[in-house]
């Protein structure tokens, strides 16, 4: 457990919190983040607006289908989400900051298609002010914390603030794992690493979520009430030759009927951000970055976010982007 008030404590508190970021970070890549400043108020706030919106009938709830965007914002039907191919048993609505629509323009890459307007339940007006909030509220949150993860291995903190000027790639997903699939299949999301920066995870007191250890089994991440867990993404493995690391993580479904709820808010720069290598004095100590040749990680941030998204949601890629895609993909 990280204590993010540290920063604001004495010279030795700073030293402790450095101390204990580099050590999670560049050992496990998950820590349980406190002290962050987010309270309980603001919490209840989203997690009610979010429990409202997934007992709304199903039918108003596949009025705001991502299928219906060209942005890949909205709602995910159980099932409709694939991780490395495979089905996901969950269901998910997904938003990103309220910005118009950037329809790409001759020679613009395909990626500032995910630039768009959300989706939203008419019913349910305190959803939009709850999330978008969120939103603001954990992007300052994150900023922070790459400030001082930055600084406890010796960096600029200020290094990467260019590639989050003007406006950072900021998601989130409500999301609900309604218990074992049909099949018994226990796969609620399926093994992965987030690509990104940093990932700031909420999740309610059922469990599940599973991080992989170096020899391959995974380990149950305990909920903590008030507490978010933080994962690193694979972009700063690989801005710091594999120095902080991003690990594989799942989440198994739970048992029966039981559901679990959880947001994770996604903390990542402008998609036109070219993600330059890290300059820090414990570069040397570094092992090199992994890579996954089935999955190639680019410098440019928008390229690794619109290959993600078309990715995992196939059937929005089909009906909004089948000329961007390859055959083999319609």
């Amino acid at each position: 457990m990280i204590d993010l008030s540290l920063a604001d404590g004495s010279p030795e508190d700073r030293l402790r919190l450095h101390d204990e970021l580099r050590t999670a970070a560049t050992g496990v890549g998950f820590f349980q983040l406190v002290g962050h400043g987010v309270t309980p108020a603001e919490t209840a706030a989203l997690t009610g607006a979010m429990r409202a919106f997934f007992d709304l009938p199903e039918a108003e709830r596949l009025s705001v289908s991502n299928l219906n965007s060209p942005h890949y914002r909205g709602y995910t039907r159980t099932g409709d989400e694939r991780t490395g191919g495979s089905q996901d048993w969950r269901d998910q609505l997904d938003i990103g900051a309220e910005l118009p629509a950037h329809v790409p323009g001759a020679g613009e890459p395909p990626y500032w298609w995910l630039e768009g307007p959300n989706q939203w339940p008419s019913t349910l007006p305190e959803l939009r002010t709850a999330a978008l909030g969120w939103i603001d509220r954990l992007g300052e949150v994150a900023g922070r914390l790459l400030h001082e993860l930055l600084a406890s291995i010796g960096a600029r903190p200020d290094f990467y603030d260019a590639a989050f000027a003007g406006h950072p790639h900021l998601r989130l997903k409500l999301v609900r794992y309604p218990g074992t699939a049909p099949d018994g299949a226990g796969q609620g999301v399926g093994a992965h690493k987030d690509y990104g920066f940093i990932t700031l995870l909420l999740q309610d007191t059922v469990g599940g979520l599973q991080v992989e250890r170096p020899d391959g089994s995974f380990l149950e991440v305990p909920p903590m009430e008030g507490a978010f867990v933080v994962n690193l993404g694979e972009l700063l493995e690989v801005a710091t030759d594999g120095y902080l690391k991003a690990t594989s993580h799942r989440v198994v479904s739970p048992p029966g009927a039981r559901e679990r709820f959880s947001v994770p808010f996604f903390y990542n720069p402008r998609l036109d951000a070219h993600i330059e290598p890290l300059d820090f004095p414990l570069a040397h100590h570094a092992p090199g970055a992994t890579a996954d040749p089935e999955n190639p990680l680019f410098a440019d941030f928008g390229l690794n976010e619109w290959k993600g998204y078309t990715r995992a949601h196939p059937e929005v890629t089909r009906r909004h982007h089948a000329d961007l895609i390859g055959p083999a993909a319609r």
